[in-house]
């Protein structure tokens, strides 16, 4: 534990993906670091986006190569780290004549094949929707199609799992935290931090402060003393809706609305469907986002545009919204504006702080490693690039082979139902012996709180994963709160609020 006032290498603010994969990529160098978070970690845009590991398909039209590129090489390395969080998906791309042309489509498609290095997924197909069976919920007019690779990510877990890495190679981890002054004082940096849960207020002492405050960042650098950039964040609010799911079959579809922008429809919690996003400029408070009535109405009319079953208002079970902290290019349109980062590193007074504007879920990891790549003078002691190759918490599976481990739980856990077994695969991978622990029979789970949700897993997310409230378990850590009634979720709060809880250190 890191005593008050005590010098550390690294101070990461924010516990978005950016900030777990920075503190991750820090603590594995050798560094000593602590990283804040003023709510629970991936509480903002990090459990708020479309949940994918992707090349940025349309990123292509804006000449985005070398960002489609790099993200489609990352693709490849996250799903080698984490194949229990992230796994394949295959997109089913109707073609309306009325958009782009069928050849452009097409030729978009062979770079995306071929420009990050593919060696897992397989590639683009032409589909006849007349025939082929992911064409059977479209309308008839839709009559070809295109079929292509990107792969799903548990985008909240993933900000979980670096925060947790980061943990066990020695970093500490202060959620409900946040930030509340930071100083240049003798050539370091004098950092304070205050929890909201027991009102404690904590000094660090730092030789370098990492600003990874996502939608905040400028209001982290206006908060911190002697600091000022030029560069600033663009917010774009991106909406989502859920639905019950209506076709059948595995593949996700991805379409084409009429002012050119692409809605992704994607299978969700196994019996729903999870529909977006938009892309509107934004002005307000960044927690305070929600989906608009008019965004709803968007995204359900441009899934009507092109299937047989037609959707309603009240077929959409839960919405949310996100902010995402694009960097401000210029660009009048939110769709264009890059989904790049940049770095801005500001040394005055011999204590650094690295500002980091924009970036994106599928290359936090890559931005995290060129981050400590730009304090190497800062740390010239510290160890080389190392996250490659390594493998995230729970993802210590044989060749990556994620159904080949789950046959294996199977049989270590006969006793288990296998909707269960499949929940703790995907969700702890090979960590799952330690969400068990030991239970030879249901019994040992505990309380049972409705569909997947047991008291063994709740207290497991406590002590280990700084879940320190119902919502940070039943939203983020997990999706129960998609498959428990309004009474069972407000019977774990109360069981929660109630409940003797070792909290994670």
């Amino acid at each position: 534990m890191t005593k008050d006032n005590e010098m550390i290498d690294l101070f990461v603010i924010g516990g978005g993906i950016n900030g777990a994969g920075v503190a991750r990529d820090a603590a594995g160098r050798g560094l000593k670091v602590v990283l804040c978070e003023k709510d629970d970690l991936a509480e903002g845009t990090s459990s708020r986006s479309g949940k994918l590991v992707h090349g940025g398909l349309r990123y292509l039209e804006y000449y985005e190569f070398r960002l489609v590129r790099e993200a489609l090489i990352e693709r490849e390395v996250l799903m080698n780290a984490a194949p229990h969080i992230i796994w394949p998906m295959r997109f089913v791309l109707p073609h309306s004549p009325q958009d782009r042309p069928a050849w452009l489509v097409r030729l978009g498609l062979f770079l995306y094949d071929h420009l990050g290095g593919r060696k897992k997924l397989p590639g683009t197909r032409t589909l006849d929707l007349r025939r082929d069976p992911e064409g059977a919920p479209l309308l008839d007019q839709y009559v070809k199609g295109f079929e292509y690779s990107d792969c799903w990510v548990d985008d909240a877990r993933l900000v979980v799992l670096n925060a947790l890495d980061a943990h066990e190679r020695g970093a500490v981890v202060l959620t409900r935290s946040p930030c509340i002054s930071a100083r240049r004082e003798g050539g370091a940096w004098t950092v304070q931090t205050r929890s909201e849960i027991t009102g404690e207020t904590r000094s660090f002492r730092a030789r370098c402060v990492v600003n990874c405050a996502g939608p905040w960042v400028s209001d982290v650098i206006s908060r911190v003393a002697g600091s000022k950039s030029t560069r600033n964040v663009r917010l774009v609010k991106g909406s989502h809706v859920i639905v019950p799911k209506w076709w059948a079959g595995a593949n996700a579809y991805l379409v084409q609305n009429h002012d050119r922008r692409v809605i992704f429809i994607n299978p969700y919690e196994g019996d729903k469907a999870l529909i977006g996003t938009t892309d509107i400029a934004y002005q307000g408070r960044a927690e305070d986002a929600e989906a608009e009535e008019s965004e709803i109405e968007y995204l359900l009319a441009a899934v009507n545009r092109y299937f047989k079953q037609k959707l309603r208002r009240d077929d959409v079970l839960h919405s949310f919204s996100g902010v995402r902290p694009l960097f401000d290019d210029g660009k009048g349109n939110p769709s264009a504006v890059t989904r790049d980062y940049v770095f801005d590193l500001d040394d005055t007074g011999g204590a650094p702080l690295l500002n980091i504007f924009g970036g994106k879920i599928t290359t936090f990891r890559e931005l995290a490693e060129r981050g400590m790549r730009r304090l190497k003078e800062v740390f010239p002691e510290m160890g080389p690039d190392w996250t490659e190759t390594a493998p995230l918490p729970g993802g210590e599976i044989a060749n990556a082979d994620y159904e080949a481990y789950v046959n294996l739980l199977r049989e270590l856990h006969p006793w288990m139902p296998r909707p269960l077994v499949q929940h703790y695969g995907r969700l702890y991978g090979a960590r799952t012996k330690d969400v068990v622990a030991g239970a030879m029979g249901m019994a040992d789970l505990g309380r049972h709180f409705g569909g997947q949700l047991y008291e063994a897993e709740a207290r497991y997310l406590v002590a280990r994963e700084w879940a320190l409230r119902p919502e940070d378990i039943l939203y983020r850590r997990t999706k129960h709160y998609l498959h428990l009634t309004e009474d069972q979720r407000r019977a774990f709060a109360d069981w929660f609020d109630r409940a003797d809880l070792a909290r994670a250190a």
